[in-house]
């Protein structure tokens, strides 16, 4: 294949009853005499994956600046990682850290606003637009960075986008304080008028990417005899691997093989989940894992399959869903989420408040771990991706969404070096990080919310 120019189209899959199966890089998807790197390029666009965790940080407080909690001491290349970035250390080459900005479109503009963070925040978080109080159908906020740029290099592939998330949503009707519920349910926005619903059962969102065509009563079936979206197509693996060199069928392989293992983790949630009775949450579907930790590693390698395989090059991802109560004894503290975030500006609690961002990093740590065990073309995932991490509060306290909690992770096909603190200078709006990351990835916006211009990177 390799010397006759032969080769295998980006673009190929294996189909069986319920089955669409999407293929990785190859080599043999390589024109023969074309170097790898060149293909990759023109094969693999930069993948976008843009992910929020609630509640702001320790960092953003007084008292957590100073002790820095989350923004390292010195800038530049030379910067040193802090108590909640730790877990990022090996990850260093890939990181910007981007400290000091203030989401200001998140924050009350009227009287009648005040105390409404809560249920604006998601909103504005990849808007960077200041959402409408209502709590009729006329809702509306601004178009989200992850869709803006799905609408240019999104398009070619078989899914736009991917919308994820943890906590249970409520889409309909009214919240608190005058806001309607969809405002804190998501927090991608195709237009400043059409939220995009987030999905949050494993299950749903694996079939949304692999099992493409199934019906309803296939999906079940296939659950009830336990059987795998793989077993359908057995045999046109085994014609596929007769035409691949040695190193693509290990590669094959090894993709398979994450596949299975995702699916049968997922099964043993709803295998678990059906046979227990007693969930921890009663009113989430089979599908949903009763762990927080294994539900977002489940989502996290479901995101690193869809852009290894190119179903989608662009995910957005809700960690959690402001004011949950979810207690996160992993990180050592047994004090509710929200109520954790209410700290009062004690020392004390404010200390304990940075253990569970730091275990909040720890998963985003996972992801990108994984991104850069899987081999993409040239490079692996992680050098052909961009992560947006970050909160749309500071100073959960008080409700402020100054200094807020932000970083990138991620080559973006050369477009960041990484290896980055850039601290900003006191009132830089957060969409300026946004205007940057979207126009180095080649979406020529003029502007982004409240965005006065590019971030010196």
């Amino acid at each position: 294949m390799f010397v006759t120019g032969k080769h295998l189209s980006r673009r190929a899959v294996l189909r069986g009853v319920g089955t669409t199966l999407a293929l990785p890089l190859l080599e043999a998807m390589v024109p023969a005499l074309a170097p790898l790197e060149s293909a990759s390029a023109a094969a693999s666009k930069t993948r976008l994956a843009c992910l929020e965790i609630v509640h702001g940080a320790a960092g953003s407080t007084m008292d957590g600046t100073n002790k820095h909690y989350w923004s390292p001491i010195k800038e530049g290349a030379d910067f040193e990682f802090t108590q909640t970035l730790e877990p990022l250390s090996k990850s260093r080459d890939y990181l910007t850290i981007i400290t000091g900005t203030d989401l200001n479109a998140a924050g009350a503009y009227t009287e009648n606003e005040q105390g409404g963070d809560h249920f604006r925040s998601a909103a504005a978080y990849l808007t960077a637009s200041h959402p409408k109080m209502t709590e009729g159908s006329d809702i509306h906020a601004g178009t989200s960075i992850d869709q803006i740029y799905a609408r240019r290099f999104g398009q070619e592939t078989p899914l736009p986008s991917l919308q994820l998330c943890i906590e249970d949503v409520d889409s309909t009707g009214a919240c608190a304080y005058g806001y309607a519920c969809v405002y804190s349910d998501t927090i991608s926005w195709a237009s400043p008028t059409e939220p995009l619903p987030m999905v949050r059962d494993p299950r749903i969102a694996f079939e949304r990417l692999f099992g493409d065509g199934a019906t309803a009563e296939e999906r079940l079936q296939r659950r009830i005899l336990d059987r795998s979206i793989l077993d359908g197509i057995v045999g046109d693996i085994a014609r596929l691997e007769n035409n691949l060199a040695s190193s693509d069928k290990t590669r094959l392989d090894e993709y398979l093989t994450d596949v299975r293992e995702l699916e049968r983790r997922i099964q043993n949630v709803e295998r678990y989940n059906a046979q227990s009775g007693q969930a921890a949450l009663p009113t989430a579907p089979l599908g949903i894992p009763e762990s927080y930790d294994e539900h977002v590693k489940l989502m996290f390698d479901l995101q690193a399959l869809a852009f290894m395989t190119d179903v989608t090059r662009v995910s957005s991802f809700k960690l959690s869903r402001d004011v949950s109560q979810r207690v996160f004894s992993i990180a050592g503290v047994n004090t509710p989420f929200h109520s954790a975030s209410h700290h009062g500006e004690s020392p004390a609690k404010i200390a304990e408040y940075a253990k569970i961002n730091r275990y909040h990093v720890s998963l985003l740590a996972y992801f990108l771990d994984k991104l850069k065990a899987t081999p993409d073309g040239d490079g692996n995932l992680l050098d052909h991706t961009m992560v947006l991490y970050g909160s749309p509060m500071g100073d959960s306290n008080v409700h402020n969404h100054k200094r807020v909690p932000l970083l990138l992770a991620g080559h973006g096909n050369g477009a960041f070096k990484g290896n980055l603190h850039l601290k900003t200078a006191e009132g830089t709006p957060t969409a300026n990080a946004y205007l940057t990351l979207l126009r180095r990835l080649g979406v020529n916006v003029p502007s982004i919310g409240d965005s006065t211009g590019e971030l010196a990177i």
